[in-house]
């Protein structure tokens, strides 16, 4: 066994949100430490699209916090910009019928009350924003905020300026707590990290490092598969999707759901999603799925049914049955913090969550009220 290594704060897990807590603990004076069983986005940040959205969030605290992350992207942009692939695209969410544009219309209304851009658009102008839309949509909403990165770089780039120690390829096999009941660090199975604080980023595996403290966090997997098309050229211009997507994202069922998404990325693939399903970890590729997808995306873009599909591959969500991530102090064990649980959207609510959590470990008063995000709010609801 090596020596036991003393430091700030223990970080579990190097997924983006892991990235971005070690990023704002280090910058705030905090030696720090971050530790995964395997790699930098090994989880779910690597199978990710690496989506930045206000869009698909209604007002209320999870729209705060996208807000906040926002921000916090623009600002690393102008350091880390062209080597995260940042692209601020903007995102187009279109309607199909006279009902859907309604709902999608009150919802923008919402989201700009609470500081959202969000722009109608009519039937006769989408055209000029995505030229090769298909015909007869109703209407749609630009949203000038929607953002992208490149998500597996942009977590390697945020643990490279954070300059936290690495630790990869270590399992974490417990958590080490004093007499009295507080944290003193974790073990794994090459050595002990000593640290009064402990961050459970550990994603879709939240809940396992929870239970490793004696306390319980629902974190699920959320199964999705996302298609990758052969290199285009710059045929899509933002992020488009239907405004069904948004109540997929909202729904509870662990039934299979999809809804079209598309996407062009800075190398020239076109990214096609999106689908939802709590199947477990059942890693199967499922052709019900990619074909579910593919005909979600050319009635979007019928010219992506000339298009080849080069590759597919799937992720896990990490679902939570509120949909609120879990970001603060546990009450329950003294030291511990959660950041977990973001289910799909990770990738942009990460530069929030590591900012507030960062905030938390210093001793300061987080920027947003961190009550709906609670670890134990389950408990308290079953009590």
């Amino acid at each position: 066994m090596s020596e036991p290594l003393s430091c700030d704060v223990v970080i579990v897990g190097a997924g983006m949100v892991g990235a971005a807590c070690a990023l704002y603990a280090a910058r705030a004076g905090l030696d720090v430490a971050l530790v995964d069983r395997g790699p930098v986005a090994g989880g779910t940040t690597g199978a990710g699209e690496g989506n930045l959205l206000v869009s698909d969030k209604g007002p209320g605290p999870e729209l705060e916090l996208a807000l906040l992350s926002s921000r916090l992207w623009d600002e690393l942009a102008g350091e880390l910009g062209r080597a995260i692939e940042y692209e601020p695209k903007g995102g187009v969410v279109v309607a199909p019928t006279p009902e859907g544009l309604t709902a999608l219309k009150d919802l923008a209304a919402g989201q700009r009350a609470a500081g959202v851009e969000a722009v109608d658009v009519p039937a006769d102008r989408l055209p000029d924003l995505e030229p090769h839309l298909v015909p007869g949509l109703t209407g749609g909403v630009l949203y000038p905020q929607d953002s992208q990165v490149m998500p597996a770089l942009a977590a390697a780039r945020l643990v490279r300026a954070s300059r936290a120690r690495l630790l990869t390829g270590r399992a974490v096999t417990g958590v080490l707590r004093t007499r009295q009941g507080a944290v003193r660090g974790v073990r794994t199975d090459q050595g002990d990290l000593h640290a009064p604080a402990v961050v459970n980023a550990a994603g879709t595996w939240g809940g396992d490092v929870a239970a490793l403290a004696g306390v319980t966090l629902p974190v699920l997997p959320r199964r999705g598969f996302v298609l990758v098309t052969e290199p285009l050229p710059p045929l899509v211009r933002h992020k488009v999707y239907a405004a069904d997507y948004v109540a997929d994202v909202a729904s509870d069922s662990a039934a299979l759901q999809t809804s079209p998404v598309v996407e062009g990325t800075a190398a020239g693939p076109v990214l096609i999603g999106a689908s939802r399903e709590r199947v477990g970890f059942d890693r199967s590729f499922s052709l019900p799925v990619a074909r579910a997808l593919a005909a979600g995306a050319t009635r979007l873009f019928p010219y992506l049914g000339r298009v080849r599909a080069m590759r597919t591959y799937l992720g896990f969500r990490p679902y939570m049955p509120d949909h609120l991530p879990a970001v603060g102090p546990d009450p329950r064990v003294p030291g511990l913090y959660h950041a977990c649980g973001h289910e799909g959207a990770g990738i942009g609510l990460s530069t929030g969550t590591g900012h507030l959590i960062a905030q938390l470990l210093c001793g300061g008063e987080p920027e947003l009220d961190l009550a709906p995000f609670r670890p134990d709010r389950f408990e308290q609801e079953a009590a």
